[in-house]
């Protein structure tokens, strides 16, 4: 059977947890290597990815092109524009073609029902580069920066600030799947995705949506937040003025545990979401974080493609 990456709930808790421990290992044994270098065994020599961009990345396009040098094998950037998916062509249809052509295919997209489609009639596997419900690559490389600070996913304290978007989805499902436990802080009307909340709620662990962002840092372990407007979203004037209590400063993460760290996915508004103060400052790993992207996907890809 085919292994598709559309949310983690598709590689499970042992599969993630594989994942994990063969990023760090990959990880720690390039250190001082050229970002270029493959890795000593090369597992997707011979291999191609293709990549279908519909949203614009800096992160995941290039920690994709380059997981997959370090792997030993190719990416092939498709802008979706300059496809025949955007004039016209079924999504199940490039699916059909792109099998006979590539390995594995990544996709970002918006509406997530295409990334679903795209893995109804590909034989190779579809990995969700982002859609609007979830982000499930990115926090791999959350859960992987999380790890290298030491602390264990069982029963930790994560607080969520801002709006309850994908990446929040991902959190959440995460949460239920490693048994660590999520505080949302969310204004009203900005609450995540239920299918989630239940499904984490269900596999034991504790997920709070509550209104105050005080209370949702209140001795957390880590603090997360991320922009608070996405691509394509109208209406951002409200929007921004509902967020604002929720953003991330001195004085909230002074609320969190005093070894509390701070992640954000980037790009960051600077002054809106989190101030200079938090996003620089020493609690704050977001450029570990960032990096951690490229670790990611390569084991999600391995383990994708039936090597891991």
């Amino acid at each position: 059977m085919t292994r598709h990456f559309l949310n983690l709930a598709d590689a499970g808790a042992e599969a993630l947890s594989a994942i994990l421990n063969d990023a760090l290992a990959r990880k720690v044994a390039r250190q001082g290597w050229p970002k270029g270098r493959a890795d000593g065994d090369a597992p997707l020599k011979d291999h191609t990815l293709g990549m279908i961009f519909e949203k614009n990345s800096t992160r995941t396009r290039v920690s994709f092109e380059m997981a997959m040098r370090q792997l030993g094998g190719d990416a092939m950037f498709m802008a979706a524009g300059q496809m025949q998916l955007g004039r016209g062509e079924t999504v199940a249809d490039t699916a059909r073609v792109l099998s006979r052509m590539v390995d594995a295919i990544v996709i970002r997209t918006d509406d997530h029902a295409k990334v679903e489609e795209l893995a109804a009639y590909s034989s190779v596997p579809v990995i969700n580069g982002l859609t609007d419900l979830s982000h499930p690559c990115q926090i791999v490389a959350d859960l992987l920066t999380i790890l290298e600070q030491g602390k264990a996913l069982p029963g930790l304290e994560v607080a969520w600030l801002g709006d309850g978007n994908n990446v929040l989805a991902s959190i959440i499902e995460a949460a239920g799947l490693m048994k660590f436990n999520v505080r949302a802080g969310c204004p009203k009307g900005y609450e995540p995705d239920a299918d989630f909340v239940a499904q984490a709620r269900a596999q034991g662990a504790r997920i709070d949506i509550i209104a105050d962002a005080t209370a949702a840092v209140d001795g957390a372990d880590i603090v997360v937040t991320d922009t608070w407007v996405s691509m394509g979203q109208d209406h951002a004037h409200n929007k921004i003025a509902a967020m604002f209590p929720y953003q991330v400063n001195e004085a909230l993460m002074a609320k969190a545990k005093p070894d509390a760290r701070f992640l954000h996915c980037l790009p960051a508004h600077r002054g809106e979401e989190a101030t200079d103060a938090v996003l620089d400052g020493p609690q704050s790993l977001i450029w570990d974080e960032a990096e951690n992207r490229i670790h990611a996907q390569k084991s999600i890809l391995l383990w994708a493609l039936g090597l891991l």
